[in-house]
């Protein structure tokens, strides 16, 4: 189980649930699930990524409860939920389908939202039964699906082998990240965040990152390495946005343009100018306002689409 540093106060502190559950999904991974906000309110599914929590998304949690139900979950070996041997985009997928099979009523629709390690769930998933049918639509924040090592640009090197050798080295490093120190949010905020980040920004970014056990961050490391959801792109047949940092580092631009392209339906793509990895963190309001948008256009169209031929018939 993680160590959780969050902070205690600001935007960027962990909501308190409206309540809380636990998830089992394909092999007994058991998954901690959080939910707030009104129960009966439009639902917004929150997926983290690579070496985060529910909280990475507190500031979204916090504005978008007011008036949405908002479900979020730590990934298996993240924030609450225990690591399990199985780790793999099948995995994600997995737990992203038992987690909406879990807390959305049969037919019920909501927008999932997925960050870095999170999108890829969502395109690990895009084929699965659940997320077909309760995915009204979907928004990616800084994620690719391919050749992430190869591309990410943490080392002012050229693209090639040696730059492709190193970054696996340092991304899969085993070593301790140790306590949140200046140096290390320094470290941190150089590798996911644009360089104009405020420090309460950072501290909150790096207080999330540092709590992950460093043999999940190894674990998951590896999977990413070899990721390759291309294939799950095409089956994302629902409107999609696409959100980037243009000093994204872990998965730069090129990942969006080229997401955008092989959507079937993609109904957006944000460039943020100066932003880094961390966009939900870096950009609050703007990423809340994306979900909230996509709620407002997508799941009113399902739900007109779904009612009218009872009212054509009555």
């Amino acid at each position: 189980m993680s160590r959780l540093l969050h902070i205690a106060a600001g935007p960027y502190a962990p909501p308190v649930p409206a309540r809380e559950l636990t998830v089992t999904a394909t092999g007994g991974a058991r998954i901690h699930v959080e939910v707030h906000g009104p129960e009966n309110a439009p639902a917004a599914v929150l997926v983290h990524g690579w070496a985060c929590s529910t909280a990475f998304w507190a500031a979204q949690t916090r504005a978008l409860a007011a008036d949405h139900r908002v479900i979020a979950y730590d990934q298996r070996g993240h924030g609450r939920s225990p690591a399990d041997p199985a780790c793999g985009t099948e995995a994600l997928a997995d737990d992203l389908e038992a987690v909406l099979e879990a807390t959305l009523a049969p037919g019920e629709q909501a927008v999932i939202a997925g960050h870095s390690m999170g999108g890829m769930t969502v395109m690990a998933a895009a084929a699965r039964p659940a997320v077909r049918a309760h995915a009204a639509a979907v928004l990616l924040c800084s994620t690719g699906s391919s050749r992430l090592v190869a591309s990410a640009t943490v080392l002012p090197l050229g693209e090639g082998r040696v730059r492709t050798w190193l970054t696996r080295r340092i991304l899969g490093s085993r070593a301790p990240l140790g306590p949140v120190t200046p140096m290390a949010r320094a470290i941190l905020k150089y590798a996911t965040m644009g360089p104009g980040s405020d420090p309460h920004m950072v501290d909150a970014c790096a207080r999330v990152v540092h709590a992950c056990p460093r043999r999940v961050r190894y674990a998951w490391s590896q999977v990413l390495d070899l990721l390759d959801l291309d294939d799950g792109v095409r089956e994302l047949r629902m409107p999609v946005e696409v959100v980037v940092g243009t000093a994204d580092r872990l998965t730069p631009p090129v990942h969006a343009r080229s997401l955008a392209a092989a959507l079937p339906h993609c109904v957006g793509l944000t460039k943020l100018p100066g932003l880094g990895h961390m966009t939900p963190v870096e950009a609050p309001d703007l990423v809340t306002g994306k979900i909230r948008a996509l709620a407002a256009t997508h799941m009113s169209a399902a739900r007109t689409e779904r009612d009218a031929p009872a009212e054509e018939s009555a």
